[in-house]
């Protein structure tokens, strides 16, 4: 308030001038003065207080409604600066989160990264889009000590940092395993043990895990209460729904996970994705399962990587470029 007292005189005498004779000059000096009042930290109500005190030394006789006027706007202002002085204490947090948010986003990518490996006679596709910047889906691919693909695809039921949390003990904990104990059925059942023990009650995690076996291309899969996938069958041309029964992993570590096999033939494929695939949205309408297939079969001529990203393309595209859920796709498919 210092300042602004030696400053009291100038911005009387503004102010009188320019009610005299409107001159601009004095609106330019009066510009000055507000921009070397932000520069010291000063408050809006501390300026309407100098300006009713110039007021008042200038027009003592000042109407009694003036004076009641200025007292109503002087405390409207100092209600307006608190509000402010929260909004901006507000708004840098916000900052802060955001720093920390894509901090921990790119962590995330770090952490879950995983390679596509390459196989003879396998043409193997993924993508994976968050809708927000952390993504509550993941998937992984191991490769065994008998040359067998491991596949995991998971969705955490719950988003952000929690989830990315979740995510990385998943992963973590699936390295962990030994190569030569990669049966589906077992590594959901140790997977479920770990996020009963470690994970928030109000958080589970469902997962599709599938290993293809290259010398024989069988496919043994189970699911913890996951999206199921699908089959190709590209003679017939005609999908069909591949599933296993099983828990959703962290309900119960008696939980225990079925194991199914699916032969996979020649120019065949094995889908896998998560529930932000098949809930698309087209406006308020849901996009029917029978048109999510159609799609992936429309772009099944191509690379199982080109046949992903095109079908993300076609749904991004559908939905204005908005994703309401984290969207994971993953196409295996035997060459001919």
């Amino acid at each position: 308030m210092s300042t602004l007292k030696l400053d009291l005189e100038n911005y009387k005498e503004l102010m009188h001038q320019y009610i005299k004779t409107k001159d601009e000059q004095a609106l330019y000096q009066a510009e000055q003065f507000s921009k070397h009042s932000m520069q010291q930290n000063i408050s809006p109500e501390e300026i309407i207080n100098v300006h009713i005190e110039s007021l008042q030394d200038l027009y003592p006789e000042m109407p009694e409604y003036i004076q009641a006027s200025l007292d109503f706007l002087l405390e409207t202002m100092i209600s307006y600066g608190l509000a402010y002085q929260e909004y901006q204490s507000l708004r840098e947090r916000q900052l802060e989160l955001k720093s920390e948010i894509s901090v921990a986003a790119n962590m995330q990518q770090t952490l879950l990264a995983t390679e596509k490996p390459d196989f003879d006679g396998l043409d193997l596709g993924a993508i994976s889009v968050p809708s927000k910047q952390m993504n509550g889906d993941y998937y992984h691919f191991v490769k065994d000590e008998d040359g067998s693909l491991g596949i995991a695809i998971a969705d955490v039921v719950g988003k952000g940092v929690p989830a990315a949390l979740c995510m990385s003990m998943i992963k973590y904990s699936m390295d962990s395993f030994p190569e030569n104990l990669m049966d589906p059925g077992v590594i959901l059942g140790s997977l479920n043990r770990v996020v009963e023990r470690n994970v928030d009650s109000s958080m589970f995690v469902t997962m599709f895990y599938g290993l293809y076996d290259i010398r024989d291309h069988v496919f043994r899969f189970s699911s913890a209460g996951h999206e199921p996938g699908y089959y190709y069958n590209s003679k017939k041309d005609e999908f069909e729904e591949i599933d296993a029964s099983g828990l959703v992993l962290g309900v119960s570590s008696e939980a225990t996970y079925e194991q199914c096999s699916k032969q996979v033939h020649e120019g065949d494929m094995v889908i896998l994705l998560t529930d932000g695939v098949t809930e698309c949205r087209q406006g308020d309408r849901f996009i029917e399962e029978d048109e999510v297939l159609e799609i992936i079969k429309q772009y099944a001529h191509l690379s199982a990587q080109e046949t992903v990203e095109q079908v993300y393309k076609h749904f991004e595209r559908l939905q204005d470029f908005y994703l309401r859920d984290d969207f994971t796709l993953i196409i295996l498919k035997r060459k001919v």
